[in-house]
């Protein structure tokens, strides 16, 4: 491996556990789960971001047909979210390798304390041996309440727990030129923060049976390398995907990480759904923040001021044009920053190791 590896977050796509059919593909789940204890009999620590609980119950539950769309995947999470744990179970057991549930929706990241939360027990099951195994909690996530999908859970996760890696596995080997079919399509080995234009190779079409695409993959690899992690986006259905990246022959889309960032930051960086208020600056301050330099947002860049936050909650960036631009802890409430707008000479209202802008992940 370029670097080692130390403790590494692998999710599992809808498209690598399940079948043409929609049913689950075992053969497949039982492979995986043989090199991540592969991974993990190597020293490495190991947290598995796992979708496929609507396969597990697809076959086995009859609708009728005025049954709301939303209501029939409550349903279908629910119970299948028993039988894929209890098929992980049984798989790493016959490894001999115990796992943990851990079912969340984004409200469980809402705020720091209930994040921290998150992390210590993560943490505390990884030091003991125990493999985390994370699901959305389906059944009571929908629509606003969800994440964007778990590539988004994945990407959150690994910045938490301060993962140095993160495999993004889905049914291509990665970022193509063209269409993964064409054999005169080129893989994208390598991204890094300079490499631009990527997403213009990207159809907007999500997977056959998840929620997430291609674009949210790269969407959630950038951001997890601006925050200092080593992200792939790689073949689950390859024989051997996870050897071969222990062994550094992983055929893949590798996206180069950026300094460490701190945890705090890395939380910012995953909040835009928990703000409690926004700034919208002017001209001058984007200027300033989407400089080279180190900035932090001041009072005398900003405009206006909405919203009720107090000092610690998670505020909106806006520009003068309306358009979200990024996040950032507020370092004061929102009266106090109200009466600084435009003021000189004062405290930030975000400092730099707090805030987090959305050009960060554009590519």
């Amino acid at each position: 491996m370029d670097h080692q590896a130390q403790l590494v977050v692998v999710k599992v796509g809808s498209n690598v556990l399940t079948k043409d059919d929609g049913s689950p593909d075992r053969e497949r789940m039982a492979s995986l789960v043989k090199q991540l204890v592969f991974l993990k009999e190597q020293g490495l620590q190991v947290v598995l971001v796992s979708s496929g609980a609507v396969a597990f119950a697809r076959k086995h539950i009859t609708f009728e047909e005025k049954t709301e769309s939303v209501v029939r995947k409550q349903i279908l999470a629910s119970v299948g979210q028993i039988d894929i744990i209890h098929a992980y179970k049984d798989l790493f057991q016959k490894e001999g390798h115990q796992i943990a549930q851990i079912v969340v929706t984004p409200q469980d990241f809402r705020s720091r304390r209930h994040y921290l939360n998150i992390k210590d027990c993560l943490l505390g099951l990884l030091n003991h041996g125990i493999i985390p195994v994370i699901n959305e909690n389906d059944a009571v996530a929908v629509t606003e309440l969800m994440f964007t999908d778990n590539d988004e859970l994945a990407s959150m996760t690994a910045a938490m727990i301060d993962a140095d890696t993160l495999i993004l596995l889905t049914n291509v080997d990665g970022i193509y030129k063209g269409h993964p079919d064409d054999p005169a399509s080129q893989l994208i080995e390598r991204v890094s923060r300079k490499t631009s234009g990527v997403s213009r190779y990207i159809a907007s079409s999500k997977s056959a049976f998840g929620r997430g695409g291609m674009q949210s993959k790269m969407k959630m690899a950038k951001k997890a390398a601006f925050l200092g992690i080593h992200v792939y986006i790689a073949n689950g259905n390859r024989e051997d995907v996870l050897h071969d990246f222990y062994h550094n022959k992983l055929k893949a889309t590798y996206f180069e990480p950026d300094s460490s960032k701190p945890n705090l930051r890395k939380w910012v960086a995953h909040s835009d759904n928990y703000t409690k208020g926004e700034v919208h600056i002017n001209e001058g301050a984007k200027e300033a923040l989407y400089s080279d330099e180190v900035t932090s947002l001041l009072p005398v860049g900003i405009a206006s001021v909405t919203g009720d936050f107090s000092k610690g909650d998670i505020i909106r960036i806006r520009d003068a044009h309306g358009e979200k631009i990024g996040l950032g802890k507020a370092e004061y409430n929102s009266r106090k920053a109200t009466e600084r707008v435009g003021l000189n000479n004062q405290k930030p209202l975000i400092h730099y190791n707090y805030l987090y802008l959305f050009k960060y992940h554009n590519v």
